[in-house]
C-alpha cells in the first residue's frame, strides 16, 4: 500500500475549520486542488469529486462517503476506472490542539495493480496539491476567525 499525507496546524477553532471543510457549495471559491465537491455530508453517500493537481488535467471521481465523524474526520473510497486497478481511501483528520488551533491531517491511501506506477507519475502532483489546499484552508480559516473577533469586539 502506497500514502501520501499531510498535515497543517490552522489558528482557529476545530469545529470552524470542520464547518469550512465540510461546506462543499463553496470549495470553488478557495481550494485549489479540491475545486468542487457535489452530495451529501452523510455515510455512505456517493460524492462527485472534481481534483486538478498543480499542472494536470482536472480528474472527475465518484467516490463514496465511509466516515462522517463531526469535527473529527471526513473519509472517502474511491477508485479510477475499475476498483482494483487504481483505488484511493482519502480521509482528513481534525485534533483539537490547545489555544483554539487544531491540526489538519490529510492523507490518502492508495492501493491497486496500477497503483504504484500511477503513483509514480502523479504523486509529487498530489502531494503538491494537498499542501496548496491545506494551506488555502489554513488562510480562509484563519480570516474568517479574524472577521469574527472584529466583528464581535466591542466598540470602545
Amino acid at each position: 500500500m502506497h500514502k501520501i499525507c499531510t498535515d497543517i496546524v490552522i489558528d482557529s477553532p476545530i469545529n470552524e475549520v470542520w464547518n469550512v471543510l465540510t461546506d462543499f457549495d463553496k470549495f470553488e471559491a478557495w481550494n485549489p486542488f479540491i475545486t468542487k465537491i457535489k452530495g451529501k455530508l452523510e455515510l455512505g453517500s456517493k460524492l462527485e469529486v472534481h481534483i486538478q493537481a498543480p499542472g494536470m488535467k482536472e480528474i472527475d471521481l465518484y467516490p463514496v462517503l465511509t466516515k462522517v465523524e463531526p469535527v473529527n474526520e471526513l473519509r472517502w473510497l474511491g477508485n479510477l476506472w475499475v476498483k482494483g486497478i487504481f483505488d484511493g481511501e482519502h480521509a482528513f483528520r481534525l485534533e483539537e490542539l490547545e489555544n483554539n488551533r487544531t491540526r489538519l491531517i490529510q492523507c490518502e491511501r492508495f492501493k491497486g495493480i496500477l497503483a504504484p506506477l500511477i503513483l509514480h507519475l502523479i504523486g509529487e502532483k498530489t502531494r503538491e496539491g494537498f499542501e496548496n489546499m491545506n494551506t488555502s484552508l489554513k488562510n480562509k480559516c484563519e480570516k474568517e476567525s479574524r472577521q469574527g473577533l472584529t466583528q464581535s469586539a466591542p466598540l470602545a
